[in-house]
């Protein structure tokens, strides 16, 4: 079979169940990804996919693995499984299992997905008597497997979908470790958007003699987007994102900054302006994203706001733009966030605020995407436009502060990194962060309220230089430290964080 043959789904010859549930679903024509990348890994061949998303990637490694399964059926081991998915986020494993799940209706398997944010004891159990099918975040996984929970041992096929955001967002030790797991005869299919120098080194050590297929050179840009960059001062954003969201031709707008707290904020200033939206990022528990995102895709609000954790993967129907609040640090990110409009044949607008601190940003983006981007002027009305929002946001009341109980307790969660829940226990948040690997550290010596607030016989607390403290007196867990007395007289003792 060659791929110029293959016009409709028909020609694969897939087994019957796996067909039956195609016909249900509508699929006739396969994508140019489907077309080339199914009969070679129907054939046994590892794979090199490099595909962006929106192109039905997903089916093209699904399906023929589905249809391994319904030709080559076997008894389930406990604590294993025969397939395994490894993807960057908790959104694509989601939409991942659902794919299988979907074509395999027909199908007696088992279909298991691990990411953090969920009680871990709630995948042991659905582990526990094996499974036909793991999608899974990395750093999750790693915690089944140290738990005894998951035997990698009798994987016979391996799936990196987004091998490219594994790498940005840090995976790369844990992808090594898992593979170092599986069983050398297997099936490996790798797929990344971009194809940098990093993922070739990787792709040569986990592929054993690949087919490789690219739908579209590396870092193009969807072609049914019209794009559009917009020159406006960081402090203006606001104001002009309300001009344009106001627009009739908005129907669903996905709108992306660079940080969590950006996006929160962005919320807000919509929501003054009486906008209703909604953010997703990696300060958000599980079930608060996933209600955000299915109120999206039911239309129940238009406007979501997200970190890059959503750029990758989703398919949310209907985003008719997309608009770059901040433009990404990373020119290939750029790709990807446009990518969520102009989903399955239809048109989509992106549209890019650049503030002057952002021009060289923009610059690395139309030499990356290799084309100039069109700039349009700012709205007629814009001056009065801002003049309203700031008017607006001065006579709103104060933002109000999540409770620092709700804060810890969302990091236990494993959500403190603004990504898709790969750590599981709270490993994640330092992985998927801007900058992977650092944590907000208070200077030695630092204390609250140092110097400022007055002690209740009025002097002033914690003005003795930090030098100038015994070492080893301070009390640990309120108690004095060893062989030392209760304080006497005027000394108070001294309590992390504590007020007078």
């Amino acid at each position: 079979m060659t791929t110029d043959t293959i016009t409709d789904f028909a020609d694969f010859g897939f087994a019957e169940p796996l067909a039956r549930a195609l016909v249900t679903k509508g699929y006739t024509v396969p994508t140019p990804i489907q077309a080339q990348g199914i009969p070679p890994v129907m054939a046994g061949h590892d794979l090199l996919g490099i595909a962006q998303t929106g192109t039905g990637k997903t089916a093209a490694f699904a399906l023929p693995i589905l249809n391994k399964l319904a030709e080559n059926p076997r008894a389930r081991f406990k604590l294993a499984t025969r397939v395994l998915v490894l993807a960057p986020t908790r959104e694509l494993v989601s939409q991942i299992a659902a794919s299988f799940q979907a074509y395999g209706r027909n199908m007696r398997l088992t279909v298991c997905t691990v990411f953090g944010g969920v009680p871990i004891p709630r995948q042991e159990r659905t582990i526990a008597p094996g499974v036909d099918i793991v999608v899974a975040t990395p750093g999750r996984l790693l915690d089944l497997i140290n738990r005894g929970s998951l035997d990698l041992a009798r994987v016979e096929t391996l799936v990196l979908d987004e091998a490219d955001q594994m790498m940005d967002l840090g995976f790369i030790h844990d992808l090594r470790r898992i593979v170092g797991m599986l069983p050398h005869a297997r099936q490996t299919l790798f797929f990344s958007a971009t194809m940098p120098k990093a993922i070739e080194e990787l792709a040569s050590r986990y592929l054993k003699n690949p087919v490789q297929v690219a739908v579209k050179p590396s870092a193009t840009t969807a072609e049914r987007v019209d794009q559009a960059v917009i020159q406006v001062g960081q402090g203006e954003k606001a104001a002009l994102l309300q001009l344009v969201l106001a627009s009739e031709t908005v129907d669903r707008a996905l709108v992306f900054t660079r940080t969590k707290h950006g996006a929160d904020r962005v919320v807000r200033q919509l929501s003054i302006a009486g906008m209703r939206a909604e953010a997703i990022h990696g300060n958000k528990s599980q079930p608060q994203r996933e209600r955000a995102l299915a109120a999206f895709r039911a239309g129940a609000i238009r406007i979501l706001v997200a970190t890059d954790i959503a750029a990758r993967g989703l398919d949310i129907p209907g985003v008719s733009h997309v608009i770059n609040y901040e433009l990404p640090n990373v020119p290939e990110q750029y790709v990807h966030r446009i990518g969520r409009t102009a989903r399955a044949g239809r048109e989509g607008m992106a549209i890019a605020f650049v503030a002057p601190d952002e021009r060289g940003l923009l610059r690395d983006i139309e030499r990356t995407t290799r084309q100039k981007i069109n700039q349009i002027a700012l709205p007629l009305n814009f001056r009065a436009a801002v003049d309203e929002a700031k008017e607006r946001e001065r006579n709103a009341p104060p933002a109000p502060r999540e409770p620092v109980r709700e804060q810890r307790r969302e990091q236990r969660r494993g959500n403190g990194g603004g990504g898709g829940g790969g750590g599981g226990g709270g490993s994640y948040g330092a992985r998927n962060s801007a900058t992977p690997g650092t944590a907000r550290v208070r200077p030695q010596g630092a204390r609250p309220f140092e110097g400022g607030r007055p002690a209740q016989d009025g002097r002033p607390q914690n003005n003795r230089p930090q030098s100038a403290r015994p070492q080893n007196s301070r009390p640990q867990e309120g108690r004095p430290a060893q062989g030392q007395g209760r304080p006497q007289g005027g000394e108070r003792r001294q309590f992390r964080g504590s007020r007078p």
